[in-house]
């Protein structure tokens, strides 16, 4: 007779930028870009993760570098299947019994792409898979109570897509998933550029730059930073000095999407429920959420207080992982916290 005590309950946050992997009793033990090497010839991967992601932009032909998620759903499922493999061996090593995993879903999903994540993990290694829908996650990983009759409002900005949702007793109520994300982020710096001083910049600068300057919001401290890429007049190597404020006009038509969803969401909510996000406030979680000013700016058009998470990149996983808590209760599929009430 096995001892149940060797099997690991893994949580996992699929994202389309980065992955992070939970194991219950020992929290985030792996964070890795979703990205996988492979050659082109064979198929045989060659490096996933951050190995792979250096190599973006830099591989000769017989290299691809893919990125097998894409605004927040599976788009091939090998590549998938061979990085989530390999995910769960660098989390979780050698393990005498099969782990039983939930994965963090979009909300806006549909059946047939909630079946290929399920088939991935079962394929990856899984013993038995469950989803969650990232905004639920989100708000328990957020510390959110959600088991009670009050409205609380969460926007997770994720990398390929953002999705916000009203909850209380422990379900959603109102929710929108938009493909807008952290790419859409990186598409509108490199076209801002290319615009604006005839110069190609790749993904990888672009995110550099948002990372380091984006903002969306009105600043007196100005940030710079010098970027290289190529003349598109000439094909020579150029360089531009660009400040943070250019960003809010970079920024601008990805972010309004963003913030025109947030009040589509509001307007369908219950008036109930609305007095309590205004109570409660709105709750950012997600790496687009670190975008300087990002909280100031939705408070700003929605009139509602509104602030960042805690660990606001790790809130989804985290409370996937406290979703395990309540495992031994749920069948496969997408889990549905609102008919089994408990607190976290």
């Amino acid at each position: 007779m096995f001892d149940l005590s060797f099997r690991k309950d893994i949580g996992i946050d699929l994202g389309t930028a980065t992955s992070l992997v939970y194991v219950k009793g020992k929290g985030i033990v792996l964070t890795e870009p979703s990205v996988v090497a492979i050659d082109v010839e064979t198929g045989r991967v060659i490096k996933v993760g951050r190995e792979a992601q250096v190599m973006l932009g830099r591989t000769p032909e017989n290299i691809q570098t893919i990125r097998p998620l894409k605004e927040g759903v599976i788009s091939q499922y090998d590549v998938t299947l061979k990085m989530l493999q390999h995910f769960l061996r660098s989390a979780c090593g050698p393990m005498l019994l099969l782990p039983r995993v939930i994965v963090c879903v979009p909300s806006g999903i549909t059946e047939v792409e909630e079946k290929a994540v399920v088939d991935a993990a079962k394929n990856a290694g899984a013993r038995s898979a469950y989803l969650i829908e990232e905004p639920v996650a989100a708000a328990i990983g957020a510390n959110i109570d959600i088991s009670t009759p009050e409205g609380h409002m969460v926007v997770d900005i994720g990398g390929g897509t953002t999705d916000i949702a009203v909850i209380s007793l422990d379900g959603v109520v109102v929710s929108e998933s938009i493909k807008v994300g952290g790419d859409k982020f990186d598409e509108a710096i490199v076209n801002y550029v290319a615009q604006k001083y005839n110069i190609l910049i790749g993904e990888r600068t672009a995110e550099n730059i948002k990372m380091r300057i984006g903002a969306v919001y009105r600043h007196t401290e100005v940030r710079t930073m010098d970027v290289k890429g190529r003349c598109l007049s000439r094909g020579l190597p150029r360089y531009v000095t660009l400040r943070s404020t250019e960003m809010l006009e970079a920024l601008l038509s990805p972010i309004m999407a963003i913030i025109d969803a947030i009040c589509r969401v509001i307007e369908s909510t219950p008036p109930e429920l609305v007095a309590d996000i205004i109570k409660n406030g709105i709750v950012m979680t997600g790496g687009g959420s670190l975008l300087m000013g990002f909280d100031q700016l939705i408070a700003d058009m929605t009139g509602i207080r509104t602030r960042v998470a805690p660990h606001p990149i790790s809130c989804v996983a985290i409370g996937t992982g406290r979703a395990l808590e309540r495992i031994n209760s749920l069948t496969e599929g997408t889990v549905n916290f609102s008919s089994r009430p408990q607190n976290y």
